[in-house]
């Protein structure tokens, strides 16, 4: 693909090395996503390359101003092209997902089917291990209860995923209300008078 003009005249274009500056910033562009992670790069190019060459091409990018990075906890750092158009590296809509996002909004279907995006794929892991526990524990509150759970089947991968369906559904509806009352305080989850006035 022809790269713009201001990458042209940065980027080398070495025919020693396997992998070279332009094609990294190529796939970035291709893939038309806001920010890559290093690994999320490498499994994108081809031939296939370590990580530590991928790292060092996104370094020499970083250098000549082609490509822009931004580290988060747990050592995870993103790339992203550094468009000289515009006041902001990003566009408002790149520059808010990238301030938002976290490994698991990062991991598409693509990269968990391919088990291409491992930070992404390590926190599902640990929800999951979460959510498991969790659901043990209602579970064990509800044999003691003598409380039958909310779906029932006789498949029970099925029975399994209708619960925790159900289980996530009650946690996030829990996660709104306490959020609304850090916010509003408890009364605004009583109604108020103006409610019952009709209009």
């Amino acid at each position: 693909m022809a790269l713009p003009a201001w990458i042209e005249d940065r980027t080398e274009f070495d025919l020693n090395k396997k992998l070279t500056q332009r094609h990294v910033v190529e796939t970035m562009l291709e893939a038309e996503r806001p920010f890559f992670s290093a690994e999320q790069i490498r499994a994108r190019v081809q031939p296939e390359v370590s990580k530590e060459t991928v790292r060092n091409r996104l370094d020499e990018l970083h250098e000549i101003d082609v490509v822009a990075a931004e580290t988060y906890p747990e050592s995870i750092t993103l790339y992203y092209i550094n468009h000289p158009e515009s006041e902001w590296p990003l566009s408002p809509e790149g520059a808010e997902a990238l301030s938002h996002s976290t490994p698991l909004e990062t991991l598409s279907l693509a990269d968990f089917v391919r088990l291409r995006n491992p930070a992404g794929i390590r926190t599902l892991v640990l929800a999951g291990f979460q959510l498991s526990l969790v659901l043990f524990v209602v579970g064990v509150v509800a044999a003691v209860a003598m409380v039958d759970p909310a779906v029932q089947s006789d498949n029970g991968f099925w029975a399994a995923a209708g619960n925790l369906f159900v289980l996530c559904l009650f946690l996030l509806l829990a996660e709104r209300i306490a959020r609304k009352v850090r916010t509003d305080g408890a009364r605004s989850l009583l109604p108020t008078p103006e409610q019952f006035v009709s209009k």
